[in-house]
């Protein structure tokens, strides 16, 4: 139970990687508060389901002020919500170049901007900014995806010299997943998801409850000397 006393906010958390990290903070002992522009579809202790688009600045600070209100201590903000528009660079809309900009940067920006402040505030927290192995390497036909997550680097290093720079033990780091079996991906083609499986040294995809374990970790006092890093968790992609 080692997260025993602390609030813990994560974005995203309706399905996929942010389901499994709200399960796993709320199972040791986190109050969590669940958030996604979806219903939440599932119901555990410790849990508490909030509506929110965080590409929407103003719905950002009024949840921040909720929450703020609600809870003793604000502890983990994990910024996991994302979105795929994908084509190729010379098909791209600008309507697919901004949505992806507002949910996948905006978005991190509109709670952080919040959250990390508050943190500061209270003497310590933890942030992990949920990247991608796309954000490393680059992708065909995701530009805009590829932009945001490469962009999540650089407000992670920012923000961990930021937050802290008081004194404050605010630690704030990235994980960036290679290909992992979310819903996102059940839509791909098999050979395309055998192709992805090849690139890894262990020869297969990962699993959202692996993802969701190393954000945990960086989000407990267990990496409480780990700021402003990128944790590749890949399967051994690119070696």
């Amino acid at each position: 139970m080692r997260f025993n006393g602390k609030t813990a906010v994560v974005t995203g958390a309706a399905a996929g990687i942010g389901r499994c990290v709200a399960e796993m903070l709320a199972a040791q002992g986190a109050k969590v508060c669940a958030v996604d522009i979806a219903d939440i579809p599932y119901q555990a202790d410790g849990i508490k389901a909030y509506k929110l688009n965080v590409a929407d600045s103003a719905a950002c600070k009024a949840f921040y002020d909720q929450a703020a209100g609600e809870y003793e201590s604000l502890d983990i903000l994990i910024n996991n919500a994302g979105i795929t528009r994908d084509a190729m660079t010379a098909k791209m809309t600008d309507e697919q170049w901004d949505l992806v900009m507002d949910v996948n940067l905006k978005g991190i920006f509109n709670l952080t901007r919040h959250f990390g402040p508050h943190m500061e505030r209270q003497g310590g927290g933890a942030i992990v900014n949920i990247s991608s192995v796309v954000g490393e390497f680059g992708n065909i036909g995701q530009a805009n995806y590829a932009a945001t997550k490469a962009a999540v680097y650089g407000l992670t290093k920012t923000w961990a010299k930021e937050f802290a720079r008081k004194g404050a033990a605010v630690r704030v780091n990235a994980v960036s997943p290679g290909y992992t079996m979310t819903d996102i991906l059940k839509t791909v083609p098999q050979d395309l998801l055998d192709k992805f499986a090849a690139q890894t040294m262990l020869g297969r995809l990962g699993q959202p409850e692996e993802i969701a374990k190393a954000i945990v970790f960086l989000a407990s006092d267990e990496a409480s000397y780990i700021t402003g890093h990128n944790l590749s968790v890949n399967g051994g992609m690119r070696l």
